[in-house]
């Protein structure tokens, strides 16, 4: 969908020929916006108009697009070492990588399976939670997870996930999983007594869920001190913690991770998305020295037997090395906190106004709902999101659900000018 509306390009009929593109019916939304260059926080198409990258490219590339930084380390990397199978070797940067992770991820991570994206990701922290009590002989077999969660697109991902829009064709071949209601204070020992009723209806070995927020859902926070004690009723239950940070990690609720804001900290935690600062796909998963001495045996059996291609890929590592020294960083520290008093600042100023419901805000994370009721995926939908393309500023709302997740290099200019264009719905729809 263009800004400007304009003659099909070269690119967008080519484009039609043969690729089949995520999210997408394409028989109701034909042509896709060719994207020719992206620097810092702008999108370019083919045509010259420019966009703000308001979601940082689905919350990837939050140090900005082509950061020189970043490419420059990937650039020396590539001409020493690209690719190697990471089963019977190792390498340097996937070492460094390691060391500098540990450091900044939740209290008591010791080892890192990678792999190669979000869903694979938290596949590979469902697998080891389940895996983990067979080893040991327990009889678990059922996961849990939260209502409305989404952990990505593979089968047990899916299976886990509680949203039908993604998943009704496939729910026939999921594993067992069993839901609870997200904690929203209010509603908190509601949450607790089924969750008690559950654990001694079923057997269940591991829990997983998004610290805090719920990203596909439409950005729905919770309260964090109901999330703590979920967490530690299911520790005492011996249910393994599993925490999808793959869209809440590497800065974006203003700490490294959500899970920094809770005390009972999570067994395994599921990485992807910033990890690689949007230049290269990768995915790790964590654990503590608990879950690996599960697996630790003469008995072949009981390892782990998953692997990718590309698993630890060097420039994928190289990449994300430099990341985590950005985000470690005092310049880029101080650009999170502005981020998001200002948006602290714009939840305030929009909070009386009677189009919007429930604006909040977490690190760089600002979310609301217009006040009118639409489809995920209806024609109001792609109103909203026309409506930014053509006001230079690219989103992409859920429903009523408008949110921004800016890049942490954004100019005070290009961020206010989201705010405007967002405060001009108003007046339009």
């Amino acid at each position: 969908m263009r800004a400007i509306e304009v003659e099909n390009s070269e690119l967008e009929i080519r484009d039609r020929k043969h690729l089949w593109h995520p999210l997408t019916q394409h028989k109701v939304s034909p042509n896709m916006l060719p994207i020719v260059k992206a620097k810092g926080t702008i999108l370019t198409d083919d045509q010259g108009n420019n966009y703000i990258d308001g979601i940082s490219s689905w919350y990837t590339a939050v140090y900005g697009h082509c950061n020189n930084f970043i490419t420059e380390k990937v650039s020396r990397q590539m001409q020493n070492l690209d690719q190697v199978v990471f089963s019977g070797f190792t390498h340097k940067p996937a070492i460094e990588l390691s060391e500098a992770l540990i450091e900044i991820l939740p209290a008591g991570q010791q080892k890192l399976f990678f792999n190669d994206n979000g869903s694979t990701a938290t596949e590979i922290g469902i697998k080891m939670a389940l895996q983990y009590h067979h080893n040991l002989g327990n009889d678990r077999k059922i996961m849990l997870a939260f209502e409305e969660g989404f952990h990505g697109d593979t089968f047990g991902a899916m299976s886990v996930s509680g949203l039908s829009v993604y998943n009704g064709a496939f729910e026939d071949h999921f594993i067992r999983v069993e839901r609870i209601p997200v904690p929203k204070g209010d509603n908190n020992e509601e949450v607790f007594q089924i969750l008690n009723e559950l654990i001694r209806a079923h057997n269940i070995a591991g829990f997983i869920y998004e610290p805090l927020i719920q990203g596909a859902a439409a950005m729905k926070f919770h309260d964090a001190e109901g999330l703590n004690k979920i967490l530690k009723i299911c520790r005492e239950n011996e249910i393994i913690l599993v925490a999808d940070e793959v869209m809440t990690g590497f800065g974006k609720t203003g700490k490294y991770f959500a899970s920094e804001y809770i005390s009972e900290k999570p067994d395994i935690v599921c990485l992807s998305k910033a990890l690689t600062a949007g230049l290269l796909p990768m995915g790790i998963t964590s654990c503590n020295q608990k879950i690996y001495d599960a697996f630790y045996s003469d008995d072949i059996a009981k390892g782990l037997f998953h692997g990718h291609t590309y698993t630890a890929n060097p420039l994928a590592c190289a990449a994300a090395i430099a990341g985590i020294e950005l985000l470690k960083s005092e310049v880029i520290q101080k650009k999170i906190k502005w981020i998001t008093q200002e948006n602290r600042n714009f939840v305030e100023k929009i909070s009386e106004n009677t189009k919007v419901k429930n604006p909040r805000s977490l690190g760089v994370i600002m979310a609301f709902e217009l006040d009118v009721e639409t489809d995920r995926y209806g024609d109001l939908r792609n109103k909203l999101f026309q409506y930014f393309m053509n006001n230079g500023v690219s989103l992409r709302p859920l429903g009523n659900t408008i949110y921004i997740v800016p890049p942490y290099v954004i100019s005070e200019e290009d961020l206010h000018k989201i705010y405007t264009v967002i405060e001009g719905l108003f007046s339009e729809f």
